[in-house]
């Protein structure tokens, strides 16, 4: 790979002989997605608007794929927003981020070691292939959290696994161990832990030695075919989130879970 350049302090991208590596790391192994990660990650997935000479771009964690949106992070505070309007803002950076990378031309590869949760699984299921590691698991906690599962992401599993399984992977908000992932069509390998960087650079070359305009033509129309409703059923999961944290249900299934003890919902 070449020398890797720099897309603020979380993203870089190496590229050389028509694959690029996008490689995501915050330095703990973690890597939860705090706002300047999002827009970074977004920002990368932009970068290949004008690539003629990249066919296949890695996407990858250093340590865990990602542990989601970075509630500790003072910049994701919703309660900063100043009225509906600025907060409805605040909170379309992660719809933007998986648009962004369901919009890349180039065949898009996920490496995923440990774990993807939340919005991790709903950037991952943006790209066009899922590798895990034989101990990683996907898991949608928002929901059991007292909100939606937004970032335009339950056409694009129910896509993927159909309805039912779609249903019971984002309302119940259980572990999906590699193995299930890969039985229900999320993920498309499952390799040893630690391997999956490798599986998915065998993956890159594959699609480099196949003609490019035919691998992005072909890209396109499968996504158009796939993708022709999803708008219509997510312009509304944006709201559908800030009104689900308005509720006392999300009040509570948070300070349930900063006290570890189970929540009592009311539907209020």
């Amino acid at each position: 790979m070449s020398a890797a350049t720099a897309i603020g302090d979380f993203v870089t991208i190496a590229r050389a002989n028509g694959v690029a590596e996008v490689t995501f790391d915050r330095g703990d192994g973690r890597n939860a997605l705090s706002r300047q990660a999002i827009l970074e990650l977004t920002e990368a997935a932009k970068n290949f608007a004008d690539d003629l000479e990249t066919h296949a771009v890695i996407l990858t964690g250093k340590g865990a794929f990602t542990a989601g949106a970075d509630l500790k992070d003072p910049a994701m505070d919703r309660r900063r927003a100043n009225g509906l309007l600025e907060r409805r803002h605040m909170v379309k950076i992660g719809p933007d981020l998986c648009d962004a990378w369901e919009r890349v031309e180039q065949v898009t590869i996920c490496a995923i070691e440990k774990f993807a949760i939340g919005g991790g699984v709903a950037l991952a299921a943006a790209c066009d292939f899922r590798i895990m590691g034989r101990s990683a698991h996907l898991r949608l906690p928002e929901i059991p959290l007292g909100m939606n599962m937004s970032w335009h992401a339950v056409p694009r599993l129910v896509s993927l696994v159909g309805p039912a399984r779609a249903k019971q992977f984002v309302i119940y908000g259980e572990k999906l161990d590699s193995q299930s992932a890969l039985a229900w069509g999320l993920a498309d390998d499952v390799v040893d832990d630690g391997k999956t960087l490798g599986a998915a650079r065998l993956l890159a070359r594959k699609t480099v030695a196949l003609p490019p305009n035919a691998v992005r033509m072909t890209k396109s129309a499968v996504n158009a075919a796939a993708n022709a409703l999803h708008h219509a059923t997510t312009f509304m999961d944006l709201d559908q989130y800030a009104l689900t944290t308005t509720s006392e249900d999300y009040k509570e299934a948070i300070k349930a879970f900063l006290e570890k003890r189970a929540p009592k919902f009311t539907g209020r």
